[in-house]
């Protein structure tokens, strides 16, 4: 087992194309780190520069305590999923899973009749390791099928299959869940979590899906155009952003902006946002910016309806009067489009609640989950 560390990682394409910008991220041995970002944010290169598909530009890129740029990708002890599962069409379920063990552990010499007692006992192992495989993925019936026989969802294990057999130092996935369907997906998110936890296998998964990310990474990796904004697990994430674009990026809904300003009133530092104000803990660091713009964020979540019994005590200073544009029913909350003056917001509220679209209600905002961001450099400020 290794991790895999990138050090001062750039990837230039042509003359000025930079889509990997000076990446510089640590994956502890064992772990499960999840690269998450919009199309175009460098982290599929990056996975294929630990594959050894794409060379890096500059840096280092290690596995373990070795040094791969120059190590050709059949060396590095990887094994990689792709999203369109890239299964072997004339071979059936048993021989896609087997292929990549014949052609590393039998190193040519498996069909060799000088080589037979070596042959039948690798045959044997080789023969064992697949049904091990497919039995813990579910997809024993299916070995003599071809995967024109078999659904998205089965394809995908297979493909998952093929890889975990080998028992790589480092697994490498890159969206391997997005041609599946909602519920096929959630199914195999968890499957991927067990599958981790038995193995115990170093994973890089990319994702552009932040629920994805999420729900699988015990650490996740935040990229936007080539850039790692944020790394950190995923309450860490979600509760205290780097910046504005990691707090937009994690979370659905997500958390709304809101352009406003710095005052103190009475000595209390206050958001003005034109059309309500709420106050800021203590010695909050916006303080410093007093008189100057900055960017309020909310989570929909943070936004309750005063008018149900909630564990946020609304007062005064947390209340704001809102005209209730859309209400989408989702099961047990709606997700609520509310007007507040000139300002759009979007809140969840349970499905309990007496509002009606075309309504002006109060609302209670929970102040202890609030940010606000540099207008500027749009860095979290706190």
């Amino acid at each position: 087992m290794a991790g895999v560390t990138f050090k001062n990682i750039c990837k230039v394409f042509g003359k000025d194309v930079k889509a990997v910008d000076d990446l510089n991220l640590s994956i502890k041995d064992q772990e499960f780190m999840v690269l998450v970002g919009p199309s175009g944010c460098g982290k599929t290169t990056a996975l294929r520069m630990v594959a050894g598909l794409e060379e890096a530009t500059s840096g280092d890129i290690m596995i373990g305590d070795v040094r791969v740029n120059d190590v050709p990708p059949k060396d590095r002890d990887i094994a990689m999923v792709f999203q369109n599962y890239a299964l072997y069409p004339h071979m059936n379920v048993y021989d896609n899973i087997a292929f990549g063990l014949r052609l590393r552990e039998l190193k040519g010499f498996f069909w060799q009749l000088s080589h037979m007692a070596d042959a039948k006992k690798i045959k044997a192992d080789i023969d064992t390791r697949v049904k091990e495989v497919a039995r813990m993925l579910d997809i024993e019936k299916y070995l003599q099928r071809r995967p024109k026989e078999l659904s998205g969802g089965q394809r995908q294990r297979v493909a998952l299959a093929r890889a975990i057999v080998r028992k790589p130092k480092v697994f490498l996935m890159d969206e391997p869940l997005s041609n599946l369907d909602a519920k096929l997906r959630v199914q195999t998110r968890a499957e991927l979590i067990r599958l981790h936890r038995t193995l115990g296998i170093t994973t890089i998964y990319v994702t552009h899906d932040q629920v994805e990310a999420m729900t699988m990474g015990q650490r996740i990796a935040i990229m936007k155009d080539g850039v790692l904004q944020q790394c950190d697990v995923p309450e860490t994430v979600y509760n205290q952003p780097a910046n504005k674009f990691v707090a937009g990026f994690i979370g659905s809904p997500p958390m709304n902006f809101i352009d406003a300003k710095i005052v103190k009133e009475d000595g209390v530092v206050m958001v003005d946002t034109g059309e309500f104000k709420l106050p800021l803990g203590a010695g909050h660091a916006a303080g410093a910016y007093e008189g100057k713009p900055v960017v309020l964020g909310i989570r929909p979540e943070a936004v309750f309806d005063k008018g149900m019994e909630t564990h946020v005590k609304g007062t005064e200073a947390n209340t704001i009067s809102a005209k209730v544009d859309v209400l989408e029913p989702l099961g047990p909350e709606y997700v609520a489009y509310l007007a507040c003056g000139k300002h759009n917001m979007i809140a969840t509220i349970d499905t309990g609640t007496k509002i009606k679209e075309g309504q002006t209600a109060e609302f209670i905002v929970d102040l202890e989950r609030i940010h606000v961001f540099d207008s500027e450099t749009e860095a979290a400020i706190r």
